[in-house]
């Protein structure tokens, strides 16, 4: 490995690492594989599995927006703004300006510019989702995660019918792929009822 790829492969790492360390914080907790880890810091390991997977040739900023897509999202609660859908739109903008400041100050100090930062930011953001398909690969990974870890207890909350209505939202926003692959993950057989359902 020439000189200049082992600077771009330090600099990845050292934006993962920092990314990795600031999720490492959060006071949610998920179990993966029979483990309590933190919940961002888990989906965001998640998430960079399934973008390496759909898209073996994932650039830098792929990646470091997988990482990234929820980080510190604890740190601005969803219920420091009003009920109602105004209120989360509030919220929903307010954490996509934090998100960008704080990616932005991770991405710089590890050594990449503001050009990058923008990039990781609009995929995160999913800016030209239709018409880019690294936003198109990180929606399918956040679906899958979403499929992986969240779907028993939403399943729970929400009840069957519901829930059907869910995942038919979310299997739409994926591509023919992701989908695929969604109906050989192993969920259990409420979920393999609930995604044939689902797709109709």
């Amino acid at each position: 490995m020439g000189a200049e790829a082992t600077a771009a492969s330090e600099r990845l790492s050292a934006a993962l690492a920092a990314i990795d360390a600031a999720n490492a914080d959060d006071p949610h907790t998920i179990v993966v594989d029979g483990a309590a880890r933190p919940k961002e810091l888990a989906h965001a390991e998640l998430m960079t599995e399934w973008v390496q997977r759909l898209d073996p040739d994932a650039d830098d900023a792929q990646l470091v927006a997988a990482r990234a897509h929820h980080l510190r999202r604890w740190a601005l609660a969803r219920s420091d703004y009003p009920e109602g859908r105004a209120g989360y739109l509030r919220w929903r903008a307010a954490q996509a300006r934090r998100h960008a400041a704080e990616v932005a100050d991770i991405v710089t100090a590890a050594g990449y510019d503001d050009d990058f930062a923008a990039d990781v930011s609009a995929i995160v953001a999913k800016q030209g989702l239709g018409t880019d398909p690294r936003v198109q690969t990180h929606e399918d990974a956040l679906c899958l995660v979403f499929l992986q870890t969240q779907f028993d207890d939403l399943a729970d909350k929400l009840g069957d019918d519901r829930m059907a209505e869910v995942l038919a939202k979310t299997l739409v926003k994926m591509s023919p792929v992701a989908r695929r692959i969604a109906q050989d993950l192993d969920l259990g057989d409420r979920a393999a009822a609930l995604l044939g359902a689902a797709k109709g």
